[in-house]
């Protein structure tokens, strides 16, 4: 019969289950030795060891501390070794993360998108000249052509305008400008001209593999 069978709720916690059993038993092997000088060298074996399980890491930055750490976490911070880098603690193991700043953006015209205020913003760092006036108006074009995904019908320029106005805090006033925008059906028809040739594509596509699938039958 056989009685030295071991069981999961009878061993020890793993504490870094990517490391296996056999490290663990041997950190706790090196915990359990008295002479210094010895229990050192083996701790260096164990990083050696360790090392040789990752050797995809071998070219991360600090390579060599994540494993002196690791090994201090495996021995639930027992081990009493001289290490090349400063020994974490417990403490520090467990300190909560810090919360992420997640960017909070409430716009008020939703129907531009989140993208569009970083494009005025970065249209208000230009210099004056006719790139930047020429940026101004692919922005509103562009606010345009949202605006009319969201509403079909027609949208009057001044309303673009408007909202150009305000989204930039006053610092950009196109109703002053004597350019009127591109005309609503134009920016339509080239949404659907798009829309029209990518499907026409997929169609031309399906329709070549039937024909060449007719012609590959075996006729008798």
């Amino acid at each position: 019969m056989i009685y030295d069978l071991e069981y999961n709720s009878e061993r020890s916690k793993l504490f870094i289950p990517e490391y296996g059993r056999h490290i663990q038993k041997m950190v706790e092997h090196a915990i359990s030795i008295e002479d210094d000088k010895e229990r050192n060298e083996v701790a260096k074996s164990i990083i050696a060891v360790m090392g040789n399980l990752n050797p995809h890491l071998r070219d991360v930055p600090d390579f060599q501390h994540k494993l002196w750490d690791q090994l201090f976490i495996i021995s639930d911070f027992k081990l009493n070794v001289d290490s090349p880098y400063p020994k974490p603690s417990r403490e520090k193991l467990q300190e909560a993360p810090s919360p992420l700043a997640y960017p909070q953006n409430y716009p008020k015209y939703r129907f531009y998108g989140n993208n569009i205020k970083t494009m005025i913003d970065a249209a208000l760092k230009w210099e004056e000249g006719d790139l930047k006036e020429a940026l101004v108006f692919n922005i509103a074009n562009h606010m345009k052509k949202c605006y009319l995904n969201w509403n079909r019908d027609t949208v009057d320029d001044k309303v673009i305008f408007d909202h150009l106005f305000e989204l930039s805090d006053g610092k950009i006033n196109l109703n002053k400008k004597e350019e009127d925008l591109t005309e609503a059906s134009d920016l339509i028809r080239g949404s659907n001209n798009k829309r029209y040739s990518k499907s026409s594509s997929t169609s031309t596509k399906s329709t070549h593999k039937k024909t060449h699938r007719n012609r590959s039958r075996k006729r008798y």
